[in-house]
């Protein structure tokens, strides 16, 4: 059984595809989130690429992100996230939730429409594309932005393009988990005064 975790939607059950999808399990989930809510912001526009079931968007709307984009282009996954949208809508009456049913890869390639505060990056193990997707996506990150990258141990960190400063990385059994803050080339890290 999957279900969010915390939030405003918390506890409330999510349904998962049947199969082609490897779901992002409930004891990683709480990790990365509680490693975000230290450190990050979570209030503004979020991308989950290689969505699922929306478990990890829909995570981050209970949370407190405004804008979900969910983007799978299976579209059995696709149907399963509206349903799991649906279940939610009433917990979440202000959080805007879109699905886009389309390959990561023609979305990053087409016009850039939000700009994005946070990602979260769960491919097939099998079929990776990690590193291609960090280089397109970086036109629609915001200064400040965050991204996490979900990936076999077997696979070994990602190439972070320039602008990105890795996290920590830690390992759940045969997860790994990749964070990196995102800055706009040319602007200033924040003053502590």
């Amino acid at each position: 059984m999957t279900r969010i975790i915390a939030g405003a939607a918390g506890s409330l059950r999510l349904a998962t595809p049947s199969s082609g999808t490897r779901p992002t399990s409930d004891r990683v989930r709480e990790a990365v989130f509680s490693r975000l809510e230290a450190r990050a912001d979570l209030s503004g526009t979020i991308l989950d690429l290689y969505a699922g079931s929306g478990a990890l968007g829909l995570e981050a709307a209970s949370r407190g992100a405004s804008t979900v984009l969910l983007v799978e282009k299976d579209s059995a996954a696709a149907r399963v996230i509206a349903a799991n949208i649906a279940t939610l809508r009433e917990a979440l009456p202000h959080s805007q939730l879109l699905v886009s049913q389309d390959s990561v890869e023609s979305f990053l390639a087409g016009p850039v429409t939000h700009a994005i505060d946070g990602v979260f990056i769960d491919p097939p193990y099998e079929t990776d594309g990690v590193d291609a997707v960090l280089s397109a996506l970086t036109p629609w990150l915001a200064d400040g932005a965050w991204v996490v990258v979900e990936r076999s141990t077997r696979s070994g960190a990602p190439h972070w393009p320039e602008g990105f400063e890795p996290w920590p990385n830690k390992t759940y059994g045969e997860t790994a988990i990749y964070i990196a803050d995102y800055a706009v080339k040319g602007s200033q890290p924040p003053s502590d005064s």
